[in-house]
């Protein structure tokens, strides 16, 4: 039996898959075997024709290859960027600062928007004591496991922390109004934390006496 080439056997299949016994190729699998047929005449003119086709070939792969790794690692970055935001987390996609989230708070609360301005202020609370080292900048934190960590370091506020984070979840998830009253005592809360030193853990230099 005389052996035939690559371009005789695509020929073949593609007459063999015209014939009316067969359904239609889905368009996504008829893209991928355009692509695999694409690489596999590349690879064969890097392996088989003259020097400069061969580097000019291999050349072309090498750009695919990079640009196929390139997308994946920018689809990996952006779902990571998406997880990271989760919805029960207090940050949005945006990083700012203690200063910003306050401001942004005040802002707020001139306005009356009392919901968003009480978020922006746990915002500005997590973010300063995130800023003082006093809690880890984790990743799509709650408003519950800011309260527990910062309650450790600041175990005299742990009360007012935990009620700051019910507060926050109740207008951000329980559907409540925020009010004047519940910013004034997020704001004061926030202006106390401030001037708090965190609580020196046992046989640290902070905690010894001379």
């Amino acid at each position: 039996m005389t052996p035939i080439d690559r371009e005789e056997a695509a020929r073949r299949a593609a007459d063999e898959l015209l014939k009316p016994g067969y359904k239609k190729e889905a368009l996504l699998d008829q893209a991928w075997r355009h692509f695999q047929q694409f690489v596999g005449d590349l690879m064969d003119a890097a392996t088989g024709s003259g020097t400069t086709g061969g580097v000019i070939s291999a050349i072309v792969i090498t750009l695919i290859i990079s640009g196929v790794i390139a997308l994946v690692v920018w689809r990996l970055r952006k779902s990571s960027r998406m997880n990271a935001a989760a919805p029960d987390g207090l940050f949005g996609e945006r990083t700012m600062t203690a200063a910003e989230h306050r401001q942004a708070a005040e802002r707020l609360a001139a306005k009356g928007d009392w919901t968003e301005a009480i978020q922006e202020r746990l915002r500005a609370i997590a973010r300063d004591l995130e800023e003082r080292a006093l809690v880890d900048g984790m990743p799509g934190r709650t408003a519950d496991e800011l309260a527990a960590e910062a309650g450790q370091a600041l175990p005299g506020f742990a009360d007012e922390l935990t009620a700051a984070a019910r507060s926050f979840d109740d207008v951000t998830y329980g559907a409540e109004p925020g009010t004047r009253q519940a910013y004034e005592a997020m704001s004061g809360l926030d202006e106390r934390l401030r001037q708090a030193r965190p609580v020196p853990l046992a046989g640290s230099p902070l905690g010894s006496t001379s």
